[in-house]
């Protein structure tokens, strides 16, 4: 069970994957010195959890039919949890709820699109909706520097899963670039101002012939026509090769990729309250097993979020099991969405109405108390000034005197 040999998942036979508590693990994973021995038995735990869930897709098969279902009759804050007296009425609900992809040069944003509106078509022969332009296992396997490789997508696209329905869409976006900040900016303005289908990406860093070239397309295509959407939630898209080669390598321009993940999934404006994006790992087709089991433990590790749960293995390949996964992907997001739904004005400003009402309804109250209480010491005064000055200690000398 070497990570050396490629074992695709889907098309295999579950019995090649160990399933005993005992197998070998990568030890490259826990070899931190700094760590704990508790921590180092805790991360070989997670491992192969992580591990022998690929074998458990395989006798959950026969449930994909009914969870494609509850996905598509999904409509916007139908999965909403009614908690702290909160009613449907109460919350901003959506026309259409919003998934947006995020993730480096070459993740494969555009080819997860592909996949998962696949998955919910009709028609298996329909064409491919996103433009895909660069395979990443090319650049990885011929030693390419992907710095040269382009953004690809430089406009925002929407995509409606499935076709023509209102209920979801997924947002394809630009590739993040070397300078998180930059890249927290961007996720920043879609987070504060919405997204829109075709509005166009521009970085300060980009040349000034890419930025006209950019704002040129823009006036063609008249995004601003499009309707202007609120995000809902974040999909993570990781590079699996990538994220394997910085873990195995002790170069630091190797590192880079996953400082530069770590640094912009840790930014606020990607979390909704607690809630951190979900992680999809993609490529993991041309990986062992037990590579695609190495590469979600040490994301889980890196990013803080439990990878049986939260990072999901979405592959190239065709398969059932791979269906499955994209499902339950989907459901994590939807739900999580409809979980953070803002707040309507009227409601999220209740209680500060009412603070407001009673502070005004006692400061009235203060005023007219204050009021009375200024006129009868008026009237008191006026009272004593008409009163007979009465020297008692001559009329005490008057009586005596009798």
């Amino acid at each position: 069970m070497g990570g050396d040999s490629t074992i695709p998942l889907h098309g295999c036979s579950t019995d090649d994957i160990p399933l005993s508590s005992s197998a070998q693990t990568p030890a490259f994973l826990w070899d931190d010195l700094s760590s704990s021995e508790f921590d180092q038995r805790r991360m070989r735990s997670v491992y192969r959890q992580v591990l022998q869930s690929y074998h458990q897709f395989q006798t959950r098969i026969g449930t994909l039919g009914e969870a494609k279902t509850r996905i598509l009759s999904y409509t916007p804050a139908s999965w909403i949890e009614n908690v702290g007296g909160m009613k449907l009425g109460d919350y901003d609900v959506p026309k259409t709820t919003s998934l947006v992809l995020v993730g480096p040069k070459c993740s494969g944003k555009s080819s997860l699109i592909n996949r998962i509106s696949k998955v919910f078509e009709d028609d298996k022969f329909a064409s491919e909706r996103a433009q895909v332009t660069c395979k990443v296992f090319i650049l990885q396997y011929c030693n390419t520097d992907n710095s040269s490789v382009g953004d690809g997508t430089y406009f925002l696209q929407e995509y409606k899963i499935p076709r023509g329905s209102n209920s979801f869409c997924l947002y394809d976006t630009r590739s993040l670039s070397d300078v998180p900040s930059i890249d927290i900016d961007m996720i920043k303005h879609w987070i504060t101002k919405g997204v829109r289908h075709g509005e166009p990406v521009i970085r300060e860093s980009d040349s000034s012939s890419l930025r006209d070239r950019i704002k040129c397309k823009a006036r063609e295509n008249g995004c601003q026509l499009s309707e202007n959407r609120m995000v809902n939630f974040f999909i993570f898209v990781v590079d699996g090769l990538s994220v394997l080669k910085s873990i195995e390598s002790d170069g630091d321009v190797e590192k880079q990729y996953t400082q530069m993940i770590a640094t912009t999934f840790n930014c606020p404006y990607l979390s909704f309250k607690d809630d951190k994006p979900v992680v999809v790992v993609t490529h993991g087709d041309l990986l062992s097993l037990t590579d695609r089991a190495r590469v979600r433990t040490h994301l889980g590790e890196l990013l803080g979020v439990p990878p049986m749960q939260q990072i999901f293995d979405i592959s190239e390949s065709d398969g059932l099991e791979n269906e499955l996964i994209i499902v339950d992907m989907l459901r994590y997001c939807l739900e999580h969405a409809d979980k953070n739904l803002p707040h309507k004005n009227g409601t999220r400003n209740k209680v500060f109405r009412m603070s407001v009402s009673a502070f005004v309804y006692l400061l009235v109250l203060g005023i007219a108390i204050l009021s009375v209480y200024r006129h009868m010491h008026v009237l008191r005064a006026s009272d004593s000034e008409h009163d007979v000055a009465v020297d008692w200690h001559s009329i005490r000398h008057l009586w005596y005197d009798d």
